[in-house]
């Protein structure tokens, strides 16, 4: 359940920052390379930011 809502937020992310990279500003795109970024680092490393916050603020474990 975890898993699915990390990759959902992941996607709205940047979805939502190539949109206003094209409409606002093209430095969007940087907050798109971040959460690409966190992406590959959760992958290598097994640990996830996003995951920790879930389980912290909302008591959402797998």
């Amino acid at each position: 359940m975890k898993n699915r809502i990390v990759r959902i937020i992941a996607g709205t992310f940047v979805l939502i920052s190539l949109i206003l990279a094209i409409k606002v500003n093209i430095n969007w795109l940087w907050f798109t390379a971040f959460v690409g970024a966190n992406l590959l680092q959760s992958g290598i490393t097994k640990w996830c930011l996003m995951d920790t916050i879930l389980e912290k603020v909302f008591k959402i474990k797998d």
